[in-house]
């Protein structure tokens, strides 16, 4: 049989009076503690005393003293409203200063460019705030993962997100090795793809396979291409690539380095897509938590100071 459990309409009406008055042992003094009259918190207490059944209080001209249900009830209620007091105020701090878990849910492949370079010193600015980072190529929903906010690439971003640009755009490029050039020669076309070892990735967890996109000026297109060797970490992708086992194709942030130094060369440059870039996003109807602002703020002004223009290329 299901059971009603419906807690009573106005439980908690009268607690704090009967509490108050409980602890002065006087109306008038318990009055002058809330700022409202004797009359109307003797008022409060009546209608408490009418719905709990019993009377709480002994009264007399002289003294205000508790029956054994009030001592009953005081015994249980005052612990228990004093828990209360404490769930308000700890919940209250949330929103007054950042504290608390911060989650943040991104590709793996953004922990190293974006937040590896300022977690440190935003960490060390809110001390208050710990931050779990879940690195995770699949798409995820935020609210329903018990997340705070998430960061993408602009294109998979649902319509009803709230999105803070992290990054200009940027772009996705096909890198090869110079070993692996010389023995097996540049693609000059799109189609040449079709006779190079590429090395592909899938979505860890998943059977999803990152497609191969390529774009001719007014369009981008996804492309198949084959390859003896398939892995799941960016990091696995470029090492790989580097040791001339084939092509890949990643993000130009994720090999700017290898590209400087030279151990990995752009090729097909013409056709490399750009994606808006990177957003942090959250539910568009959650209230932004001072620990998020926090996150927020801290990650433009790394922006606006250059910490990043080194790792992330202006498109």
């Amino acid at each position: 049989m299901k059971q009603n459990y419906t807690i009573p309409r106005n439980l908690l009406d009268g607690l704090e009076a009967f509490l108050r008055v409980a602890e002065r042992r006087s109306f008038r003094e318990a009055a002058e503690d809330l700022g409202v009259s004797p009359s109307a918190i003797s008022q409060t207490v009546r209608q408490l005393e009418e719905r709990i059944g019993v009377p709480l209080f002994l009264r007399t001209t002289r003294s205000v003293g508790l029956t054994e249900a009030g001592a009953l009830f005081h015994a249980q209620a005052a612990p228990a409203f004093a828990s209360l007091v404490s769930a308000w105020e700890g919940a209250r701090t949330y929103g007054e200063r950042p504290t608390g878990l911060l989650r943040l849910n991104m590709p793996r492949a953004v922990v190293p460019i974006l937040i590896e370079p300022i977690i440190a010193d935003f960490c060390d600015k809110y001390p208050d705030v710990d931050v779990e980072i879940v690195g995770e190529d699949a798409v995820v929903d935020i609210a329903s993962s018990g997340q705070d906010a998430g960061i993408r690439v602009g294109e998979l971003l649902d319509a009803d997100m709230i999105c803070v640009r992290l990054t200009p755009p940027f772009r996705f490029v096909i890198v090869g090795a110079p070993d692996y050039l010389e023995r097996h020669g540049r693609p000059q076309t799109p189609a040449d793809l079709k006779g190079h070892n590429c090395i592909r990735q899938r979505i860890a967890g998943t059977g999803v396979m990152f497609p191969w996109r390529l774009s001719d000026g007014s369009r981008t297109t996804e492309i198949a291409v084959k390859g003896r060797v398939i892995v799941s970490e960016n990091a696995a992708v470029v090492a790989l690539a580097e040791r001339g086992l084939g092509l890949a194709q990643l993000s130009e942030p994720v090999v700017i380095d290898q590209i400087a130094s030279g151990s990995l060369e752009i090729l097909l440059e013409a056709h490399s897509p750009t994606t808006p870039g990177l957003f942090l996003h959250y539910p568009g109807h959650a209230q932004v938590l001072p620990k998020l602002r926090a996150f927020i703020d801290h990650v433009k002004a790394a922006l606006a100071t250059g910490m990043l223009d080194r790792l992330i290329p202006p498109g």
